[in-house]
């Protein structure tokens, strides 16, 4: 199936091109034809199959620029989903004249507030910011036709349930909602079903079954004093072109892209207390590949989805399996090989088990 057989435009099928976008993933070969009819939908998928393109492209086709009224809200959990989300949808403004505003913290209030007043017809927010402008009757809901909660599961999990059914409690009755989550958990479903009429559910295959085919693992085992110059010793082996190194805390992180940089290693953090000019930066050079290391937190690399990343090392073991599933899914991206090393120390023995017990895979130790 194509882009023009989901009824995509052609100004839209040329802006995809140019992105070299000809092919329309599962989710969104799923889930379009439902959007643009305007049914409620709620769709269970990973970052990296191509879900955000999924509920844009409809949204594009069926906004109407010739009114001053905010027609389609995304809500986010994150900053940098926001951020992503943007350049994605200002992509898509070659192909249709629509007002785009970005609300989230960290940015500019004011700024915001003065391109409010002009007619926005596509609002991509993050909860705290969005409430703030309603509360200063900054934004009208009221004429909404589509409502996207974006990462619904990440959501609920960092507290925005509340804020959530503020938001939802200021739109028309008659709006249309698209859920998008990568897992469908009771409570994102109690959420979906207390607003949504008779919705359409889709699926798309679970990262394990995406992406571990070709991701090579390994586990490395050392102790947390020895860890650091174990993480060296791989990098010095490896030397990948671009990288992501997971770390547990902010302060984690902190500490580990002093050491590094002090070895001399090209790496840059990225966390929730970094500044949003100095994140965007970050970003922006990491996705440009200035950047050969990437630290970072779980949360500011929630919808992170760059490409090129052929190695993901876990310097600190995620909280779950699904933690882990969700980072390492982060390389071995279309078809690609991808690698990924865990390290390990003793007291993490028993959530080692726990991982390979969920993937079904007895993961392979190096030996330094």
């Amino acid at each position: 199936m194509n882009f023009k057989e989901l009824g995509i435009n052609e100004e839209i099928i040329k802006v995809l091109k140019k992105s070299g976008i000809t092919t329309p993933t599962q989710i969104q070969q799923e889930s379009i034809q439902f959007v643009r009819s305007g049914r409620d939908v709620i769709a269970e998928a990973q970052t990296g199959t191509g879900k955000t393109l999924a509920f844009l492209l409809p949204i594009f086709e069926n906004l109407w620029g010739k009114t001053d009224t905010v027609q389609a809200l995304i809500l986010t959990p994150t900053r940098e989903l926001a951020i992503q989300i943007t350049e994605q949808a200002n992509k898509l403004k070659e192909a249709k004249d629509i007002n785009i505003l970005a609300a989230y913290g960290g940015k500019d209030i004011d700024g915001q507030l003065r391109k409010l007043k002009g007619n926005i017809h596509l609002i991509i927010a993050t909860p705290g910011r969005l409430l703030d402008h309603i509360k200063r009757k900054a934004v009208d809901l009221s004429k909404l036709k589509t409502f996207v909660l974006d990462e619904a599961d990440q959501m609920l999990l960092m507290g925005f349930k509340n804020e959530v059914e503020s938001i939802m409690k200021e739109t028309s009755k008659k709006r249309q909602i698209l859920c998008f989550s990568a897992t469908m958990d009771s409570q994102v479903k109690k959420l979906a079903y207390r607003y949504m009429k008779d919705p359409v559910v889709v699926s798309v295959k679970k990262s394990q079954e995406i992406t571990l085919d070709n991701i090579k693992q390994e586990v490395v085992e050392t102790t947390d004093r020895n860890k650091q110059d174990a993480l060296c010793k791989v990098l010095d082996e490896d030397n990948p072109f671009m990288s992501i190194i997971f770390c547990r805390t902010k302060r984690r992180a902190d500490d580990l892209e002093e050491a590094l940089h002090k070895r001399g290693y090209n790496c840059e953090k990225l966390h929730g207390d970094l500044i949003q000019s100095k994140r965007e930066k970050v970003m922006k050079a990491f996705r440009n590949a200035e950047i050969q290391y990437l630290i970072a937190t779980d949360v500011a690399a929630r919808g992170l989805d760059v490409t090129g990343v052929g190695h993901i090392y876990n310097y600190d073991i995620p909280e779950n399996a699904e933690g882990y599933i969700h980072r390492i899914g982060r390389t071995g991206r279309a078809g690609e090989e991808g690698y990924t090393c865990l390290f390990i120390d003793p007291k993490n023995k028993r959530d080692l088990e726990e991982i390979e017990r969920a993937i079904k895979y007895k993961i392979p130790r190096r030996s330094l």
